[in-house]
């Protein structure tokens, strides 16, 4: 099921909170729903205001639903980093901050490899693990994005017309689901995040650049993470291609993958009903 055009109110009237961490940093997060807590880790170059609305109110149906800016990123204060491990130690600390001790994770593009670092350096923390347009550390042709790609979604200036192209196919179905997707970022019109800067989009930049430096023996890392883990990505990602689900799904033990048709890397957007409704059904199957 891909986007309506209806405005998800729920996430759009959430205030922004603040928490101060042990390590001196002051993190920006929203909160909505209750029950088991499941945090998000975001996209790059992302902040609070870059989750569709429409999918944060899915998953906050059954729910408690955190959103967070790491380290540097957005409203949090700090510098971001440049490597996945010390974003992973930065969200630990946010993690701590927030008193939560056991918690699902949904992991987003660069945020999926933030979260299978958070799995291997305290995988008492996470009790089941989403990763959404993923792959692992050291897998071959990773090594920085394509041009084109890298040219859409990275430029100083934000680029409605280059996330279009990246985040959806080229059909008519999924780019006036890309058109309802930018209507609800943009529907907040008060208590907005703080944008994120170029020093962030540089570090995340280079965090990612080395996560892909291809290495075969890093791959198998993965096969340490022992919790359940969901991957899924649309079949037409130019970003993180689909074939890589296939392969972080193959090395890791209790792993299964979705691939959502017609969509590229904001599959879980276009898809939020659908996508909402298999996390909810993962993370709710019996041990």
């Amino acid at each position: 099921m891909t986007g309506t055009s209806a405005t998800a109110a729920e996430y759009l009237a959430t205030p922004n909170r603040r928490v101060s961490a042990a390590n001196g940093i002051d993190y920006a997060y929203r909160e909505i729903g209750e029950g088991r807590p499941v945090v998000l880790f975001q996209h790059f170059r992302g902040n609070l205001d870059n989750w569709d609305p429409a999918l944060i109110d899915a998953l906050a149906s059954d729910r408690r639903v955190v959103t967070f800016d790491n380290a540097g990123v957005g409203g949090s204060t700090g510098t971001t980093p440049s490597t996945i491990a010390q974003m992973a130690i930065d969200a630990i600390a946010f993690l701590d901050a927030m008193e939560l001790v056991k918690v699902d994770v949904l992991g987003f593009s660069i945020g999926s490899f933030v979260a299978q670092e958070l799995a291997l350096i305290r995988p008492a923390l996470v009790r089941r693990l989403v990763l959404a347009s993923s792959t692992p550390r050291g897998a071959v042709g990773m090594h920085g994005w394509a041009p084109e790609v890298i040219g859409a979604v990275g430029a100083r200036a934000p680029n409605p017309d280059g996330y279009l192209g990246v985040f959806f196919t080229r059909s008519v179905e999924s780019r006036q689901s890309g058109m309802q997707t930018l209507e609800r970022l943009t529907a907040r019109s008060d208590d907005r995040d703080e944008p994120t800067t170029w020093q962030t989009r540089q570090a995340q930049y280079d965090a990612v650049c080395a996560w892909g430096i291809p290495d075969h023996g890093l791959l198998q890392r993965v096969s340490a993470i022992n919790m359940p883990v969901f991957v899924a990505n649309g079949d037409s990602d130019p970003m993180i291609l689909p074939h890589y689900s296939y392969l972080l799904a193959g090395l890791i033990p209790q792993a299964q993958v979705q691939i959502y048709p017609d969509s590229a890397h904001g599959f879980l957007f276009q898809h939020h009903a659908a996508f909402a409704g298999h996390v909810e059904t993962f993370l709710s199957r019996p041990q």
